[in-house]
C-alpha cells in the first residue's frame, strides 16, 4: 500500500486505506501524537485526516469526501483514538461504510462501561504499553509511541540555544504540559522553589497551556514562585506553537517529567530525544521508556523530596547531565522512532484488510 500526498484525496477516494479522525478541538497530548504518526503512515498507505489540527504531509477528507465513500467494497481503517471516534466509527459502519474498525488505548486505568462496550466492537486494539494492554479486557498489541528523531534532536550548540531565550543564568531546567496537579506542575514548583537559590546558573520554565478551569491553581504556583523571590528564574511561558516547544527542548540541560498520572507522556521521549537529562515520576510510560540511573532517573510520583534528591546530581554537574541525555538520546533513536512506530501500526492495518 503506497501514498501520494501531493494528489487531492477527493480524486483518490476510490483506492483510501485509512481514514484517521480526530475529532477533539482543543489540542491535546493525544492530538500530538496522532498528528505526528499519522504524516508517516501516509507514505506506507493512502491515508487521510478527518477532523480538526491536520498535520502537514497527509491528505485531508471532509465531510462530503466521507460521504462518497458509502457502501464502497474495499474496506476502509477508521483508526480511533477517543470514544467520540469509536462511536463514529460504529455508527458510520453501521449505516453501510466500508469500516475496519482501530482503537489506540494510553489508559492506565480500568475503562467505563460505554468504552468497553466501544472496545469489544473493534477489530483490532493497540496498546501503547503493557500496563494499558493489562486494562482492556481483549487481547490487544503493545506498540509504545514514537517521536520524530530529525525534528526532536539535540542542538548543534545547546548553550547558544539558551542564550537566545534572553532568560538569566547558563542552564534550562523545564517541565512542559498543560499546568495542572495531574501533571505535577506543583511539584516541579516546589523542586525549584528549594532548589534555584543554590543554583545561580539555572532557570527553570513550564510550558503548557493554563485552562480556565485550573487558573487558580496557576495562580497559586506564581504565589508561590513570587514568595521565594524567583519572579526571574521560574517562568511559566503558557502554551506556545509546536515549533518554539521544539526549540525548548533544544535549550534544555535537564528535563522534569513530573505527573502523578499518565497514559503515555510523550514529553518523557521528546525530550530525551533532544538529549536533555531526565528525571521522570514512575508514571505513564517512564519505567518502559527510562533505564533508570542510565538513560534518565525514575522517582515516585508526587514526591517532591525524590525529586530534589535525583534533580541536584545533575545541576551540581551540567556534564554528567549531557552525558546522560547523549545515552537517552540514543535509547529513543534505537527503540522510540516515529518510523518503527509506523510499521507496526501499518502492520496491525494489514491483518485487516
Amino acid at each position: 500500500m503506497t501514498t501520494e500526498p501531493d494528489v487531492p484525496i477527493e480524486d483518490n477516494l476510490a483506492e483510501l486505506d485509512l481514514i484517521v479522525p480526530n475529532l477533539h478541538r482543543r489540542y491535546s497530548g493525544v492530538t500530538a501524537t496522532n498528528r505526528m504518526v499519522a504524516p508517516k503512515l501516509a507514505k506506507r498507505l493512502r491515508a487521510a485526516w478527518f477532523g480538526s489540527n491536520p498535520p502537514d504531509g497527509i491528505a485531508r477528507l471532509g465531510v462530503f469526501d466521507l460521504l462518497k465513500t458509502w457502501r464502497r467494497r474495499r474496506p476502509i481503517i477508521w483508526h480511533a483514538r477517543r470514544n467520540n471516534e469509536m462511536i463514529l466509527g460504529v455508527l458510520l459502519r453501521a449505516l453501510g461504510w466500508p469500516l475496519k474498525l482501530v482503537f489506540t488505548s494510553a489508559a492506565q486505568r480500568h475503562h467505563s462501561w460505554t468504552t468497553r462496550s466501544l472496545i469489544r466492537r473493534m477489530d483490532a486494539i493497540i496498546a501503547t504499553s503493557d500496563l494499558s494492554a493489562s486494562y482492556l479486557k481483549r487481547s490487544a498489541t503493545v506498540i509504545p509511541h514514537g517521536v520524530d528523531t530529525d525534528i526532536y534532536a539535540p542542538p548543534p550548540d545547546r548553550a547558544a540555544a539558551f542564550a537566545e531565550s534572553g532568560l538569566p543564568g547558563r542552564y534550562a531546567i523545564g517541565c512542559f504540559g498543560r499546568v495542572r496537579a495531574q501533571k505535577g506542575s506543583d511539584v516541579f514548583v516546589e523542586a525549584m522553589c528549594r532548589l534555584l537559590p543554590n543554583y545561580p546558573d539555572f532557570t527553570a520554565v513550564l510550558v503548557g497551556a493554563i485552562v480556565p478551569e485550573q487558573v487558580v491553581f496557576a495562580n497559586d504556583l506564581k504565589q508561590r514562585i513570587e514568595a521565594a523571590g524567583l519572579q526571574s528564574r521560574i517562568i511559566i511561558l503558557g502554551e506556545l506553537e509546536i515549533a518554539e516547544v521544539q526549540r525548548w527542548y533544544q535549550r534544555l540541560t535537564i528535563y522534569a517529567f513530573t505527573s502523578r498520572n499518565e497514559g503515555f507522556g510523550l514529553t518523557l521521549i521528546e525530550a530525551m530525544a533532544a538529549g536533555a537529562a531526565l528525571v521522570a515520576a514512575r508514571a505513564g510510560a517512564a519505567e518502559l521508556v527510562v533505564e533508570d540511573g542510565v538513560t534518565g532517573s525514575l522517582v515516585p510520583p508526587g514526591d517532591a523530596e525524590a525529586l530534589i534528591a535525583a534533580l541536584e546530581p545533575l545541576m551540581d554537574n551540567p556534564n554528567a547531565a549531557s552525558a546522560m541525555g547523549a545515552r537517552g538520546r540514543a535509547r529513543v533513536v534505537e527503540k522510540f522512532s516515529l518510523d518503527a512506530e509506523a510499521d507496526r501500526i501499518a502492520s496491525v492495518y494489514r491483518t485487516l484488510v
